[in-house]
């Protein structure tokens, strides 16, 4: 916390945090001795934070969000993160990720610029100097949200810092590749669902981080994170699905089958950088193998 003695503790708000990676944040930074604000759309349990609802593609919800809490700092995680959708409804998903930022950037200006920031981007930004790159309407959706917080950082000097996570693993529910094999797995081993694992491409390869590790490495951005940079934070091994369902398979006694599309779907590799981050002292520890474990074990008590 900047090394700052504080005569209350600082105030985080949390966009997102009935998700996946919100209700880890949630927990973490309340036991880092942060009052913790948690935004969502909807109604969510979480006795040891104060939660607030509200719309972050409504401009004057925001504002009137950011009035009431004053936050000295700000994690930005809510948004729109699946490709699929972002193809169906690509101005929805420009609204949730880059009108969302702005709108909560422009609040923090007029209420409290020294607020320091962490917005969470994506592994699947494009570089915009190179058009060609992009390959969906989401991909323009995170970038264009880095670009506006870049932007604020320079041009009004608040304190902005970019996280770029890889693909997150860990207990709780979510969206991810992992997550949807051991609820199926679950489902498997109490005999609702046909012993057979469907994967497009069992050689794709993917960098999997745990959540837990990942939430860890923005409580340090935000002590030690430079404004306007980006920060990696992934485990730095490539895995593939193939690999990571032979760690399924190790966690069950059911025995199943693994049905693969004909067609090999091709998946771009971004590159990675993980020396800024590291020279903040962080490095991920929560090992692949525990990860799945416990990802496992979520469902098996969550069903």
């Amino acid at each position: 916390m900047d090394g700052k003695v504080m005569s209350q503790m600082p105030k985080l708000l949390i966009t997102g945090a009935s998700g996946f990676t919100g209700q880890h944040a949630c927990n973490h930074f309340v036991n880092a001795g942060f009052a913790v604000t948690a935004v969502s759309r909807k109604s969510f349990g979480n006795g040891q934070v104060q939660t607030e609802l509200c719309d972050l593609t409504n401009k004057e919800s925001v504002g009137k969000l950011i009035k009431k809490v004053k936050p000295d700092y700000l994690l930005h995680l809510a948004g729109q993160n699946h490709v699929g959708t972002s193809w169906i409804d690509p101005v929805s998903s420009l609204e949730a990720n880059a009108m969302s930022t702005l709108y909560l950037l422009e609040a923090l200006r007029q209420e409290n610029p020294d607020c320091k920031v962490v917005i969470v981007g994506s592994a699947l930004q494009f570089d915009p100097q190179n058009i060609s790159t992009l390959t969906h309407p989401y991909s323009l959706s995170k970038t264009l949200q880095v670009l506006i917080a870049q932007s604020w950082g320079v041009l009004y000097n608040m304190n902005i810092v970019i996280a770029k996570p890889s693909n997150l693993i860990g207990p709780g529910i979510s969206n991810g590749v992992c997550s949807i094999f051991a609820k199926k797995i679950v489902d498997m081993e109490e005999n609702n669902a046909e012993k057979v694992l469907e994967v497009n491409n069992l050689q794709a390869k993917r960098d999997f981080v745990d959540v837990r590790d990942v939430v860890n490495a923005y409580e340090i951005l935000f002590d030690q994170g430079k404004s306007g940079e980006i920060y990696d934070v992934a485990s730095g091994k490539h895995n593939s699905l193939a690999n990571i369902i032979n760690h399924f398979k190790s966690f069950t006694n059911v025995e199943f089958k693994t049905k693969t599309n004909d067609t090999l779907l091709k998946e771009l590799h971004t590159d990675i950088n993980l020396e800024k981050i590291k020279k903040l002292g962080w490095e991920p520890i929560i090992d692949l193998e525990k990860s799945i474990l416990d990802n496992l074990n979520f469902y098996r008590k969550y069903n």
